[in-house]
């Protein structure tokens, strides 16, 4: 990935989910993923939750992560439901606090919904490569001196 061509906000939620599939799956060997989020009026996400389906039609929030708090939740990342992922939690703050690092959604106005399925040993590879991809090049954006 590079300044000209950075990932997108799908591709890069998906990587994070990929990942940290073992934690968000409590070491079922098959199951889906649901992530969900959505956008504030200025245009900027606002919110995501990670959804986790291990018994066919049956879904628990595993956790979600709000920019803006409410009276009905705080803002920053939440696990529910017995999850828990250290990895999961830094990079989903990552991704909401550098969002303009990643191409967003064309229609911003609508909610955003990904389905992932159990990855292979390959796409897990991917998952994190890609995951690290984008932390090196948010660190390089900031070490980067500014223009004058």
């Amino acid at each position: 990935m590079n300044r000209e061509n950075p990932q997108s906000l799908d591709r890069i939620l998906e990587s994070a989910v990929v990942s940290s599939w073992t934690d968000l799956m409590h070491d079922i060997q098959t199951g889906l993923i649901h992530i969900e989020y959505g956008f504030a009026p200025a245009g900027t996400l606002d919110y995501l939750k990670i959804w986790s389906s291990i018994a066919r039609g049956h879904w628990l929030l595993a956790c979600e992560y709000w920019m803006s708090a409410s009276p009905f939740h705080g803002t920053g990342v939440r696990f529910d439901n017995g999850y828990e992922s250290d990895g999961l939690a830094h990079i989903l703050e990552f991704v909401m606090q550098h969002q303009d690092s990643f191409v967003l959604p064309a229609n911003l106005g609508r909610q955003g919904l990904l389905q992932i399925a159990t990855p292979t040993q390959e796409e897990s590879a991917a998952g994190a490569a890609s995951v690290d991809e984008a932390f090196g090049r948010a660190g390089s954006m900031v070490a980067e001196p500014a223009l004058a």
